[in-house]
């Protein structure tokens, strides 16, 4: 039987030739793309030309050997070492997609240092010694370099040889999966009725036993709560708990909630979960795992569908077939104090899902901007900047600067936007329509909604 090793420096020089071959005639070019904003320029250079067209049989059978065959290794033998070479010497950056997803997993120095200098060499940019993974991965994102033939089926082989749960989530679908990264924890995939700690994931908390007002005397005054009211029922799910949960899948005022919350995003959204189109049974929204461009990336335990948390519309799976896209409940950030003040029959969950921590990521982790690639940010803001985003009835999403027009709204100003109106409530803030119906709005940092609303309008005062 004939070895890779013998096998491999073939298929290197044929490979070599090949590429050759191709330049002289014009089959490899250069990407032509939309010019990119000066501000992405100017952070992170201009960006490496770019090949068109199919890997070669050599360059597919070098990434197999690299990538494919010794994800869960610490160290590589020669043969992965000639593949790792072979590939940073293909002058295709496409392939610096693979690299990155490798590097977030190797626990090796050694190793990790290989894979990012072959990133700066396929880049054409120095990056400094260290854990690079982030960095290499923004400047994949800012210059929007394409993702190379058949990504997906290498991509799912690398991170389903570190968790096998994930081998339904890795599917084809509406969702770029260049973007999508590992967030450092395990799926959740616990059956709907469990809401022990069974696994190294954040536990979902599902029908959650809530008490009154009165009876949440572990609460303080100046404790952050997400506070949602339906159809006159109302209530809070404290920060202290969504950040060791995640989601929740509840009801209130009758209706049935999937409740996620992403840290890094700084974004409590709801979602009704029932009313939906005939024959689509109730999500029940869990946590993959995964990020994209920072924000949680969730799923349907019934039909393992996963969804765009930030847009609440099914990506993959059988709920995607469908085209189901989630209604939003108004979600208030707000004080605990302010919030039993103005909803005094309001329920709040209780301290047990806390699991025992009391956590407070917000001003700690994250101070210095988002710690898992997210490119280039729109520079209207600051980064953590907090905004409420809501759509005009056009459909066109809009973000109001939270600080400027919690000011305004207290003096009595009038902020609008087309059909929208802010007012306050129970000491944060909501969107309305003019007529003065909920139009779904909710918090989060300037970086996340303008990242998944790129055509967005800002609202300053």
């Amino acid at each position: 039987m004939v070895s890779a090793r013998d096998i491999l420096p073939r298929i290197i020089r044929i490979a070599s030739m090949l590429a050759l071959s191709l330049a002289c005639s014009g089959a490899l070019q250069a990407q032509s793309a939309d010019p990119l904003p000066d501000y992405v320029i100017e952070e992170f250079g201009h960006p490496p030309a770019v090949p068109e067209g199919a890997l070669s049989p050599a360059m597919q059978f070098a990434v197999r050997v690299a990538f494919v065959d010794s994800v869960t290794l610490s160290t590589w033998d020669e043969n992965q070492e000639l593949a790792l070479a072979e590939i940073a010497s293909s002058k295709d950056p496409r392939l610096v997609w693979i690299i990155s997803d490798m590097m977030r997993f190797v626990p090796s120095r050694q190793l990790h240092d290989a894979l990012s200098n072959a990133a700066s060499e396929l880049l054409g940019k120095e990056f400094a010694a260290g854990n690079n993974w982030g960095v290499v991965t923004d400047h994949l994102m800012a210059w929007d370099i394409p993702a190379p033939p058949d990504y997906l089926a290498v991509k799912r082989a690398i991170f389903t040889g570190i968790v096998p749960g994930w081998d339904r989530i890795f599917a084809e679908g509406d969702i770029d999966w260049r973007l999508v990264s590992w967030g450092g924890v395990l799926i959740d995939d616990r059956p709907f009725d469990r809401t022990d700690d069974l696994c190294n994931c954040i536990p979902a908390a599902d029908n959650p036993d809530v008490s009154s007002a009165d009876e949440a005397t572990w609460l303080k005054d100046d404790d952050i709560v997400f506070g949602i009211g339906v159809n006159g029922e109302y209530r809070a799910y404290p920060r202290r708990i969504m950040e060791v949960r995640e989601m929740v899948n509840d009801t209130l005022g009758g209706r049935d909630l999937g409740i996620p919350y992403c840290t890094l995003c700084g974004a409590a959204q709801a979602y009704f979960t029932d009313g939906l189109p005939e024959g689509i049974e109730r999500p029940i929204l869990r946590t993959s795992g995964l990020l994209s461009r920072s924000n949680k990336v969730m799923y349907d335990l019934n039909t393992f569908s996963v969804f765009d948390t930030f847009l609440g519309h099914a990506v993959t799976g059988p709920l995607a077939a469908q085209k189901l896209q989630l209604k939003q409940a108004t979600v208030i950030t707000t004080d605990w104090g302010t919030w039993k003040k103005e909803h005094p029959e309001t329920t709040v969950l209780l301290e047990r899902y806390a699991l025992g921590r009391d956590p407070d990521f917000r001003n700690g982790r994250d101070a210095n901007g988002p710690i898992f690639p997210v490119g280039d940010v729109d520079p209207r803001l600051p980064v953590h900047e907090d905004v409420i985003g809501a759509f005009t009835a056009s459909g066109k999403p809009v973000a109001f600067q939270r600080s400027t027009a919690l000011v305004a709204l207290a003096r009595g100003d009038e902020i609008a936007f087309e059909n929208i109106r802010l007012e306050l409530d129970a000491g944060g803030i909501k969107a309305v329509d003019a007529d003065g119906s909920d139009l779904g709005s909710h918090q989060a940092f300037w970086f996340a909604w303008s990242q998944f609303h790129p055509q967005t309008e800002l609202w300053m005062q």
